[in-house]
């Protein structure tokens, strides 16, 4: 795809984004946010036998980091929530179309899926604490 069709689709996610909003008594609510820039995300999840059922973020920030985030609520949606611990920085950069961005917007495009690890971390060790451990063992995971 050529690098205007991305810069499209990321406006339409900055613009229209999906799932955006907050889930009441959700199972994990996680925020995080880049000092860098001041982008701030906030999510939602809830999980229905390991499965995540609903994803929602709320926030502010550049297009890149929301509609990062749009898109990454998109690509979990209905997934095992055990699926984020293998989602990679690269996948995601794919995902969005931006591939080649310098240091301070990689870290716009992966702040969503910093905190969606973060929550998977929070859930399980509030479930099961001995899995979450496990898991930020795994150098894979952040």
């Amino acid at each position: 795809m050529s690098d205007d069709i991305y810069r499209e689709i990321i406006l339409d996610h900055y613009r229209n984004p999906r799932n955006k909003g907050k889930i009441d008594n959700a199972d994990v609510v996680i925020h995080d946010s880049n000092p860098l820039c001041g982008d701030q995300i906030d999510i939602y999840l809830k999980v229905v036998e390991g499965q995540i059922k609903d994803i929602k973020f709320d926030g502010k920030g550049c297009a890149i980091s929301q509609a990062s985030a749009s898109m990454l609520t998109e690509m979990v949606m209905d997934k095992p929530l055990t699926t984020a611990k293998d989602i990679s920085k690269d996948e995601v950069l794919e995902n969005i179309g931006l591939t080649n961005l310098g240091p301070a917007r990689i870290k716009c495009a992966l702040l969503s899926l910093k905190v969606l690890k973060m929550g998977m971390v929070k859930y399980y060790s509030d479930k099961e604490p001995t899995t979450a451990e496990k898991m930020e063992k795994d150098s894979n995971l952040f």
